[in-house]
C-alpha cells in the first residue's frame, strides 16, 4: 500500500516538473517510513535536503495530499542519521522453540558492521597513469587478503581516491569470502581507544577493554585512514603497535593511508614507520587531465546533463580542477544544481562560466603543476591551454608554449618525458630545447624576464 502510493508519487512528480529537475531532486530519493500523517524520506545529500524543504515542499506535499487523502508531516534525513531517527525494531529468529532471540541477543559474528560504504567499489574507481599501481596492489590484496602486501600502505595529498580505493577492497573482500573487514579512521581508534580510561573504575573498564580488542583484533581486514593523525598521541600509538603486531602474526590484512609517505611521518614512532614498510607503499598522485576527463565523464554518466554538456565543458572542469578529485565531484555537483535551475538547452562553456565562475577560480591556481601553469601562461598570453598543447606555430602560441615548458621545468618536479606527455605528447628532446631557448634569452631580454617573473606571482 505505502509502495505503491510513493511509486504513484514519483510518477505524478514526472509531470509536475521537468525531467532534468525530476532526475536531479526526485530520482534518488527513498520512502523509509509512513505512519498516521508522518512520513520519513531518505535524501542523498544536506544540499538535497535544504533545497526539497525550500523549493519543493508545498508540492510534495499536495501530490502526496491528492493522492492519499492524508496531509503528511513529511521529513527528510540522511543515511546516517537512518539508526537515530528510525529505532531498530528487534529480529525474531526462531530456533528450536524454546526461545525468541532479538537483535540485542545476536552475536557479534551476525550484527557485525564493516563501516564500508557500498557504493565505493572497483567498477567506480577510474583509474589513470597516477592510480594505476594503486588499484593494481588493492585488487591483489583484495583477492588475496594476508598473503601479499601486507601492509598495504596507500598515501598521497587529500582528496585524491585513497577513501575510495580502501573502501572498494573492503567491498571485494566482503563480497567474495566470509572474512570479516573492520574500515576506521585513526580518530574513531583513539577515540574507542581514550573511552576505556573514561570508564569509571571496576568491571565496566574491564570489560570495555576487551570489547575494545575483540573490535579491533578479532578481525580478518584491518583498514585504517588517515593514519597521520595518531601524531602526538604517544599512548593510542602504542595500542596500535600492538594491534598491528597481533593482526600481522596471525596473517590478517592490515590496509593503511596517509597524506605522506612511511618515511615522511616523522613525528610518528619508529617502530611503526618501519612497520609500515615491510608491505608496499604506493603512491596516488593527482590525476592527470586525460584521467580527470574520465572521471567528469564518469560522474555525470546516467544524469539528464550528459545528453546536453559540451566536450570543451568537461575539459573546462578538468582544468579548473587540477589537484583533487573531491573539488571534482563539487564542481559537477555544483554544475548539475545549476542546470536543474536554468534548464539550458545545451551546457557549452558560457553557461559553465555562469555557473561555475565564484567557485572555480578559488581553486585554480593552488599549486604549481604542469596543469596550472600550462592555465596560468594561457590566460596571460590569451591563447588556451588547447593551444598550449597543439602543433599550431604562430608566434604567440609558439612563444607561450616555449615558457610554460620551461616554467613546467623550473617549478615541478616532473621528468622532460613527463612534460612533453602532457604538452600534446612531444618528446623530451622538445621540453630541453625550450628550457635553453628561454634560458638564452632571458640573459638579453628583459621584457621576457617581467612576464616571466609576473607569471611566477600568479603562481
Amino acid at each position: 500500500m505505502v509502495d505503491n502510493l510513493w511509486n504513484n508519487f514519483l510518477e505524478n512528480m514526472k509531470q509536475e516538473v521537468n525531467s532534468a529537475s525530476y532526475n536531479t531532486w526526485f530520482k534518488d530519493l527513498k520512502l523509509l517510513k509512513a505512519e498516521h500523517n508522518n512520513m520519513i524520506v531518505q535524501v542523498p545529500t544536506d544540499f538535497h535536503k535544504k533545497w526539497l524543504k525550500d523549493n519543493y515542499y508545498t508540492l510534495i506535499e499536495e501530490v502526496l495530499s491528492k493522492l492519499s487523502g492524508i496531509s503528511y508531516d513529511i521529513q527528510f534525513i540522511l543515511e546516517d542519521e537512518i539508526e537515530k531517527i528510525i529505532p531498530s525494531e528487534p529480529i525474531p529468529i526462531e530456533n528450536d522453540g524454546s526461545e525468541i532471540i532479538t537483535k540485542e541477543t545476536l552475536n557479534t559474528e551476525e550484527i557485525w558492521n564493516s563501516n564500508l560504504k557500498a557504493d565505493l567499489n572497483f567498477d567506480n574507481y577510474i583509474v589513470g597513469d597516477t592510480n594505476r599501481l594503486a588499484k593494481m596492489a588493492g585488487m591483489a590484496v583484495a583477492e588475496e587478503p594476508g598473503k601479499i602486501h601486507n601492509p598495504l600502505f596507500i598515501y598521497g595529498k587529500s582528496g585524491l581516491g585513497k577513501t575510495h580505493l580502501m573502501h572498494a577492497i573492503g567491498n571485494f573482500i566482503t563480497e567474495h569470502t566470509n572474512k570479516r573487514v573492520l574500515y576506521t579512521t585513526s580518530d574513531m581508534f583513539m577515540n574507542d581507544y581514550i573511552g576505556i580510561a573514561n570508564q569509571s573504575k571496576g568491571q565496566n573498564t574491564i570489560d570495555y577493554a576487551n570489547n575494545f580488542k575483540k573490535k579491533y583484533r578479532n578481525v580478518d581486514v584491518l583498514i585504517i585512514d588517515d593514519i597521520q593523525y595518531l601524531v602526538g598521541a604517544e599512548k593510542t600509538q602504542e595500542e596500535f603497535f600492538y594491534t598491528f603486531n597481533e593482526l600481522h602474526r596471525s596473517n590478517k590484512q592490515l590496509i593503511i593511508s596517509s597524506d605522506r609517505s612511511p618515511n615522511d611521518l616523522k613525528l610518528l614512532e619508529e617502530r611503526l614507520r618501519s612497520r609500515f614498510m615491510w608491505g608496499l607503499p604506493v603512491n596516488i598522485s593527482p590525476p592527470d587531465f586525460d584521467l580527470r576527463c574520465r572521471i567528469v565523464k564518469q560522474k555525470i554518466s546516467g544524469f539528464n546533463i550528459e545528453a546536453k554538456i559540451n566536450e570543451d565543458v568537461i575539459e573546462f572542469i578538468a582544468n579548473s580542477c587540477p589537484n583533487d578529485v573531491r573539488f571534482l565531484t563539487g564542481t559537477i555537483n555544483r554544475l548539475m544544481a545549476y542546470t536543474a535551475m536554468i534548464v539550458p538547452k545545451v551546457i557549452d562553456l558560457e553557461f559553465a562560466n555562469e555557473a561555475l565562475n565564484d567557485y572555480v577560480n578559488k581553486n585554480i591556481y593552488s599549486e604549481n603543476t604542469i596543469e596550472n601553469i600550462q592555465k596560468v601562461v594561457a590566460d596571460f598570453y590569451h591563447v588556451t591551454v588547447e593551444n598550449l598543447k597543439g602543433k599550431r606555430r604562430t608566434q604567440n602560441i609558439a612563444n607561450a608554449r616555449l615558457v610554460a615548458m620551461y616554467l613546467c621545468q623550473m617549478l615541478t618536479e616532473e621528468t622532460t618525458s613527463r612534460i612533453g606527455l602532457e604538452f600534446g605528447g612531444k618528446n623530451h628532446a622538445t621540453v630541453i630545447h625550450a628550457r635553453n631557448k628561454i634560458s638564452q634569452s632571458l640573459k638579453v631580454d628583459k621584457k621576457l624576464e617581467l612576464e616571466i617573473n609576473e607569471i611566477k606571482s600568479k603562481l
